[in-house]
């Protein structure tokens, strides 16, 4: 069970690893794009390739679904980025129970964004929590975990895909151990736990009167999606790439900056600089903060909006 990018490492290790696999299931198709025709989910499109059956419920808590399942006789279920909250009756029906493929060191970022909570943190390592599901969201007990480093270049995306890669090697060592008794499920300290929060586009909003440390890390976990944005002259303009820097001044001020610095250009902030390095005008194509200010005379001494 499975939807986004993140999950397909782990469903390819599982075909190549000589398992059954009687079914995927992943969300149903989206509208997406300008035309917002239906789009398969990454996951779908994996297991058509490898010739798998894919199933598509809207909603797991349907009797005919429940029972759907329990028919295929699930010796365990993978689950990794599925999109919803399994119910009870769905984790009951398999023996082995429903092993999750985790991006976090539970019980730390437990819920729906947990590599872009560590990143927002400042975390410098964060990992994957190969655990069993319970009733609750990220509560059931772990099987194994692998920590991996957080690179001060690394976005959401880049770390996604770094710690999918890895979740997958975890999860091709912990579950032969697992079908054979082999661990012993740890429990979770819920008094460790932290949660991450669900994102939306109005996250990326940047705030000139926070820190430029601050604002940094959140251009990172918030890239790719929603991006981190503000306003020039009524258009949408992404920061795409920055880095934080000291200095201070008013809010939201554009600064031209020493050749010296990592950036051409920074906006002050409620505490330091931000440089920005590459950036995005609606409309426009992602560019070098130098090769924006040449084409935006005004850029330079503008008080973009808090």
């Amino acid at each position: 069970m499975g939807t986004p990018e993140f999950a397909i490492p782990s469903l390819e290790t599982l075909a190549n690893s000589g398992y059954q696999i009687i079914a995927v299931y992943t969300q149903p198709d989206r509208p997406a794009g300008r035309g917002r025709g239906l789009v398969p989910s990454p996951v779908k499109q994996k297991a058509l390739s490898l010739g798998l059956t894919v199933r598509q419920p809207v909603s797991l808590r349907q009797a005919e679904e429940v029972q759907m399942l329990r028919d295929l006789r699930p010796e365990v279920i993978v689950v990794a980025a599925y999109g919803n909250l399994l119910p009870q009756s769905i984790i009951e029906i398999p023996p082995l129970g429903c092993v999750n493929v985790h991006p976090s060191l539970l019980p730390l970022y437990r819920g729906p964004a947990p590599v872009a909570a560590a990143i927002l943190a400042g975390d410098d390592v964060t990992g994957v929590s190969i655990m069993l599901l319970d009733a609750g969201m990220d509560t059931g007990p772990v099987l194994a975990r692998e920590r991996v480093d957080i690179s001060p270049d690394d976005t959401t995306g880049s770390l996604t895909a770094r710690l999918a890669q890895i979740g997958a090697g975890l999860l091709a060592k912990t579950l032969p151990l697992w079908v054979e008794g082999s661990i012993s499920p740890e429990p979770q300290d819920n008094e460790k736990a932290t949660y991450s929060s669900t994102i939306t586009k109005e996250s990326g909003r940047l705030d000139w009167s926070r820190p430029a440390i601050e604002l940094w890390r959140r251009t990172r976990a918030f890239q790719p999606w929603p991006g981190c944005y503000t306003t020039w002259q009524g258009k949408l303009l992404k920061v795409v790439e920055a880095v934080p820097l000291p200095g201070g001044g008013e809010p939201g001020r554009v600064v031209a900056l020493e050749r010296s610095q990592p950036a051409t250009v920074g906006v002050q902030t409620g505490d330091g600089i931000l440089g920005l390095r590459q950036v995005q005008l609606e409309g426009k194509r992602v560019t070098a903060a130098e090769e924006f200010i040449r084409g935006q005379r005004g850029f330079v001494g503008a008080v973009l909006p808090c």
